[in-house]
């Protein structure tokens, strides 16, 4: 039984650090995961690989690139995305902090089972609040948008190659 306690708090800890993978593989404060400058967007929202700067589209999520924003709605969605960014900081210095402990008493000699899943859990929790503030901002920013543009949004997102997510409500 003890053999499979750890079984799955090792299996629930390597499924928690996979988002957290990106920040492992930089240079940390001793305190925590790397600080994000604030002048750039927002968590979630950077440029990835063959990213062409589009004036105005700086700090927009992918969904909403290419799609034409009043000034309104661009100060909509930069308020909405960068209102979130204080919780999205908390968080993953929470869930950094707990991967560090639960790391480090995986590799020490008081190994204590109750305690890995603690911190495990502590992981996982902040991870669903960072998922769950991510699926509230992207609806958030959905009815920001106009129903023809959330039309191109979804014609954008269907046209796409690779892997399908879900689909994003229409609103219709």
């Amino acid at each position: 039984m003890k053999h499979l306690s750890i079984v799955l708090s090792l299996l629930l800890l390597s499924a928690c650090s996979m988002p957290l993978l990106a920040l492992a593989q930089q240079e940390s404060a001793p305190d925590g995961p790397p600080p994000r400058a604030m002048p750039g967007p927002p968590p979630g929202l950077g440029h990835g690989p063959g990213h062409v700067p589009i004036p105005g589209a700086q700090g927009l999520p992918p969904f909403l690139r290419g799609i034409e924003l009043s000034e309104a709605q661009q100060d909509k969605v930069f308020a909405a995305t960068y209102a979130q960014a204080p919780l999205l900081r908390e968080q993953e210095k929470i869930a950094f902090k707990a991967h560090a402990q639960l790391r480090e008493l995986a590799g020490s000699s008081a190994y204590d089972d109750a305690k890995a899943g603690a911190l495990a859990n502590t992981a996982a929790q902040a991870m669903a609040t960072i998922s769950l503030q991510q699926a509230r901002l992207e609806q958030q920013l959905l009815a920001v948008l106009t129903p023809e543009q959330r039309k191109q949004a979804q014609q954008r997102h269907d046209s796409r190659p690779g892997p399908r997510r879900p689909q994003l409500p229409t609103g219709d």
